[in-house]
Order: C-alpha cells, then structure tokens, then sequence
C-alpha cells in the first residue's frame, strides 16, 4: 500500500545565504530610517518549486509529460553506481542516511552514555559493523551454532520443528509468519501464515523458459555452490543443484502475486487442528515450537501448505537441511567476512539489480542499525530534522485532501445513496499520522554487543519476534506505526484504516513550505491522496470503516466499480516499459488506481485552497500547469533494466514515467491545462477516460 517507486533496499547549505539576505534587508530598513519615511519593498515572488533545470523543451508537455518535466534531468543524470535505480525518492533517502549517520556517529561518541542506553546500543551496533577486521577474522563461524542445530534434524517431524523453531530468530524459510490484525476482525491480532522460501524475486525466475531467465537460473546455481565452497561446507556443486530444484518444486506450488493481491482468497481462518486436516502439516507442533499457543490462524495459501507438506516427506532431508544452511549463508552474508559480501554483492546486486558496484560500508551500516533500532535512530532523527511547523502544514494540507474527497463523494454518478453514506464514513474514520508516533519503542531488553555483529541481529530477530507473539491477545495498538519517521515513503493500512506519513517525506520537492501551492498539491498532495485512495481501491475498497474485511458495496455499485477498474487494467496492460514485457495490469490495480484517484482528488484540493483566487503565472507556466508539472517531477526516476524486470514481474508499482503518464491521460483537468487535442499522444477519447472519484 506503499508510495514506494524504488527498491527498497537501494538505501537506503542555505544557511549562510539566507543570513546575508537577512543582513541586507536590515541595513536598507536602517537607511530609510535615516533618510526619511520609504514604502517598504515589494516580498519577493514565491518559488514555483519547479526544477526547470530539468525540462525537456524539445518533447511537448501533452505528448509525454513525465519526459517533458524530467527529460533533461535523465539525459544528465547518471544512476549511481551503486544504484539498481535513481530519483526523487532516492536522492532524498540518501539525504536521510547521511543526516542518521551523523546521528550514529554522535551517539557513538557519547562515552557518557549509560551501558543500556538506546544510544549506546546504537552506536555500539554500528561499531560491530564497521569492525571489517574481526569479521574478516571470524568468517563463517558466527553461523556454527545454527548449521549444528540444522544437523541435528534426524526426521520429517523434527523439520516441522525446526521451521518452528527458528521463526524466532527469522531465518528464512518456506513458511513465512506474521502476527496481524485479523482481516474479519479488526479488534484483534492473529497469526498470519504464507508462502516463502525462494530465494529468487519472483516464481517466474523459477518457472520461465526465456532463455535470459535460464542463464539467470545457472548463475544463481553458481552463486550458491561459491557461498557454499566459501562457507567450507560439502559437495558445493551437487548442494547448489538439489537446492535450485527444491526452490523450484517451491515455486510451482506458489501464488502468483496477482493472486495474492486477492484480499478475500487469502483470507482463510483455521482451527490449528482444521488446519493440519486441511495441508496435512502438523500446525500444533510448528506453533508450539515457534513460541505461539493460539487456537486459530489464517493461512494466506492453502494449496501451497498442501504441497509443501508433501515435500516435507518425499525431498530427502539431507537435501532440505542443505537448503537450511543456504538460507543462513544467504541471510547473513552482507554481515559476515569481505568474500562473503562480495559473493553476495556479485549476484544479489550485479546480476539481478545491474549494480557496478555495492554501497559504501556506512551506508550498509546505517541500514543495519535502521534494521533493528529503527524508532530509536528516528527519536533522534526527528528532534533535530523534522520542524514543528512542517507537520502542521502538512496537518493542513491533508484536511484539505479529506475535504475534497468528501466532495467527490457527493459528486459522483456511479455510486448509489447508500454506498455513499458507507464510504463517507469509513472516510470519516480515516486516521492520519504525520511526521513521528506518538509513542516510542523500548528497546531495553535488546542485547547488542560492540564484539558481536552476527548475535546481534539474531538477538534482534528474536526480540522483533517476541514483540509480535506478545500482541496475540492483547487489544489491537493503534499507536503503533509500521515505517520509521526516516524513512522515504508512506502507506495506508486497510485494518487500521490509517494513512501513515514519515517525517523524511515531508521535504522538498514532495513538499516545500517556500513553494508555490501548485507544486506542493501536485507532489506531497498526490501523494497523501494516493494514500487515501487505497481506502477504495480494488482490495482496500473490501473493508468497512472499522478495518473489517467486509463487503458493504450494493451490488450495482461494485458492477459498476469492476467496469472502471477493469478499463484500467486495459489500459496498462498495453504499456511496454521493456521490449516484449508489459505492465501486469491487474497486478498493479491498486497502485494504478490510488494513482488516478489521488491525483484528482489532490487537483480538486488545490482548487479549494485557491478559494477562487487566480493563481500567478510562475516560470512561464499557470497555477494549473505547475500542478501537473510538480505531479511528473516527484515522480522522477529511473532504473536498470534489471531493476525494471524485476519490477514488472514481481511489484504491484508501475515504473515511473507510467505512474505519470498514464493517470493524467485519464484526469480532464490536464487535457485542459496544456489544451490536448486528438492527435496529441497523451490524448484519449472521452469516452476512454477513466474516471473514479
């Protein structure tokens, strides 16, 4: 439900200048004091906030306004180096990691603080990092303690308790667990089940016969025999192959991410007991051994239990002990000695992001602290980045989105009077968090050790886990946050019905407190919008107000909701960002939709703040044009094509230029802020637009 167009995992001075001005403005007041009564001078226009810099005036705004408002920045822009993909999200999440290691730096230095402090852990964690040399010392051996416990596995029961069992440390393995709200009932947290243990992005790099995904498929094979060669384990060759045929068999059983995107097939709520009737995996013994005593659970993927329970028995256990032991070398490897990262580095990186070269250590180790001690970095993060002031505008800003969401309710003519009373109130219900929580996290059980990287992401894995299980019977948190304040992104929860905005997004260009309103709507406006918009989109739109998955739509209405939304699926489904791979339509739905509807909903906004007022003509363009100009440049990125067949293959986010082209194709505002006409490659027939809110 996130904003989020980059990887996730690519992590992530005016000053002087406004001073002098100051002191200019101070003597011309001195001056006119002594000479007599002046009027004083006129402000100076506000910035339109546009980075004209980086226009392409060669292409025309109404054939392609995402190469129209960025196409310079492109053509002058190199990805980094270390970058799968580069843009307005990275530039700022760079911008965030170098503010925290200065912060890191500062806590680590602090030889007053107390031994179990969060400061001292955080600056002790990063030292364990940075300590290139012990690790290099130490190599594998931090993992001897978990490969003696794969080994002493002696039976098929004993696998389904081991899978249990280091559910508590994390490890990656083919069942993934979670504890959340229960879909159907929003009061209370329940054990969440699904598909995992593949170490490739999508089942797809599995299960497809192009020959780019064969040869990616050898590599990988590859890769894993090296890690296993480095590691000292046996048969480095032989292990590889009977682990990429295991992933395999595990991918065939998998759900599409299509398919997962199905709220109400993925719901599926269990008796433990009905449970192990159902997939023929003993549920009892696996919860038992993962800390969890709960008489139901949901399970995501049923038909993949079943299949994986099959496997459990018919794969021999030497071969799934060899995939145990390849989940911890591939998990801990980024933490281990410099072959070992480097190993990593060439696949993970190289081979399936198209990076040149890996991130700088304190890069790496910021994301390692941010990892496990990520409230206690943005504590820090927010009392000396965040300004009051900006949380109150963006407060403001957002009542404004509200309110002209409540309007389009009123207005639409496809939604009956009763759908309307329901959406109304489940937007009334809406909760909004900006900037930071309220509450902050207590890390003060958490062990970290300066001598102790690997334990300390085990001891860290451990603590998140029991901080889960521990909500299970408890009230629901709705103080908690699911993204730190540093991060660059924001999202909507379904069950909390809550729109969550970190403080790191609140910055320019998404959002500039010394910027003109139209830019502002058009970035952090669309965006806070498309947040709202997933309340009602194709799987948000499933739960009622108060968090339930529950179908409160008449019938016609959600007729008429899959006509529009199954136009849109069309529509994207025709974009060819890579040649011969399109956009999964249905896969990216929900995005393509809180798209649309954020951006719309966000123009009507601006419209209001405007109060009637003409906006001025800033940098040769209207307050309408800078609108749709500030939409296209916070989207602007790109990507290796690496990155980008990743994205189309296994991410519910259409690539950039499509997130801009293809919703003002559809909103009438832009046709009449830049004058399209028939001809103009933006432009589409009325009767072709689709319209949502």
């Amino acid at each position: 439900m996130a904003r989020a167009i980059l990887n996730t995992h690519d992590e992530g001075l005016v000053y002087m200048r406004r001073q002098v001005v100051a002191l200019g403005v101070v003597a011309v007041v001195a001056f006119s004091s002594a000479c007599g009564s002046q009027p004083p001078p006129p402000p100076p226009p506000p910035s339109s906030g546009l980075d004209l810099a980086g226009f392409d005036r060669s292409v025309r705004a109404q054939d392609d306004l995402f190469e129209f408002a960025n196409g310079g920045w492109l053509k002058n822009t190199p990805i980094p180096a270390d970058r799968s993909e580069y843009g307005t999200d990275t530039m700022l999440a760079l911008r965030a990691g170098e503010n925290q290691r200065d912060l890191i730096q500062q806590a680590g230095a602090n030889t007053e603080a107390p031994a179990n402090s969060d400061e001292r852990k955080i600056g002790d964690l990063y030292a364990s990092f940075m300590d290139t040399g012990r690790l290099d010392r130490l190599r594998a051996d931090s993992l001897t303690p978990d490969f003696a416990a794969v080994d002493r596995i002696s039976n098929p029961a004993d696998l389904v308790r081991h899978l249990g069992a280091i559910q508590r440390a994390g490890a990656s393995n083919p069942i993934g667990l979670s504890v959340n709200q229960d879909a159907k009932d929003a009061t209370a947290y329940i054990t969440e089940i699904s598909q995992s243990g593949t170490s490739l992005p999508d089942r797809d790099y599995y299960l497809s016969t192009d020959p780019g995904m064969v040869a990616l498929r050898d590599k990988y094979r590859a890769y894993t025999a090296k890690m296993f060669g480095l590691a000292g384990l046996p048969d480095p060759d032989g292990s590889a192959a009977r682990i990429l045929d295991l992933e395999t068999k595990l991918a065939q059983a998998q759900w599409t991410e299509t398919a997962n995107r199905d709220a109400v097939a993925t719901y599926n709520k269990f008796a433990v007991a009905d449970a192990t009737r159902t997939t023929g995996l003993d549920w009892a013994a696996y919860l038992d051994a993962a800390g969890i005593h709960q008489p139901n659970l949901v399970i995501d993927q049923p038909s993949y239990f079943t299949a994986l329970n099959g496997l459990l028995s018919s794969v021999p256990l030497d071969t799934w002990k060899q995939y145990l032991k390849w989940h911890l070398l591939e998990d801990y490897a980024p933490c281990l000695s410099d072959d070992f990262v480097t190993t990593s580095f060439d696949f993970t990186g190289k081979v399936l992001g198209g990076k040149e070269q890996n991130q700088e250590r304190w890069r790496r180790g910021v994301a390692a602290v941010n990892s496990v001690l990520g409230e206690a970095i943005g504590k820090l993060y927010v009392a000396k980045y965040f300004a009051p002031e900006t949380k109150q505008r963006a407060e403001a800003l957002v009542g404004n989105l509200l309110d002209a969401y409540r309007d389009s309710i009123d207005k639409l003519d496809w939604m009956t009077p009763a759908t309307k009373v329901a959406a109304k109130e489940k937007l009334s219900k809406l909760t909004v968090k900006i900037g930071y929580p309220d509450r902050w996290r207590d890390y003060s059980s958490l062990v970290i050790k300066r001598d102790d990287l690997v334990g300390n992401l085990h001891r860290a894995r451990e603590f998140d886990h029991q901080y889960a299980i521990d909500k299970l019977g408890k009230p629901i948190d709705r103080e908690e946050w699911d993204m730190t304040p540093q991060t660059v992104n924001a999202y909507y929860s379904p069950s909390m019905n809550e729109i969550v905005f970190p403080a790191a997004i609140l910055q320019p260009p998404y959002f500039d407190a010394k910027a003109d309103d139209a830019v502002n709507y058009g970035g952090i406006g669309a965006t806070i919008g498309h947040e709202i918009s997933h309340a009602f989109d194709d799987q948000g739109s499933k739960y009622d107000a108060s968090g339930n998955l529950r179908d409160w739509w008449t019938p016609a209405d959600g007729q008429a909701f899959a006509a529009k939304t199954g136009a849109l699926v069309s529509q994207f489904n025709a974009y060819e960002p890579l040649p011969g791979t399109h956009i999964n339509g249905q896969l990216t739905l929900g995005e393509n939709i809180a798209d649309l509807s954020g951006l719309v909903v966000a123009h009507r906004a601006y419209l209001k703040a405007l109060d009637g007022k003409q906006a001025p003509v800033l940098d040769g363009f209207t307050g309408e044009q800078r609108f749709w100009l500030g939409y296209a440049q916070s989207w602007r990125g790109k990507s290796r094509d690496e990155a980008t067949r990743q994205q189309l293959l296994a991410d519910e986010h259409s690539p950039v230029k499509f997130r801009t082209n293809g919703p003002v194709s559809n909103a009438d505002p832009f046709y009449q802020a830049f004058d399209l006409h028939p001809g103009d490659k933006l432009y589409r027939p009325d009767t072709e637009r689709v319209r949502l809110w």
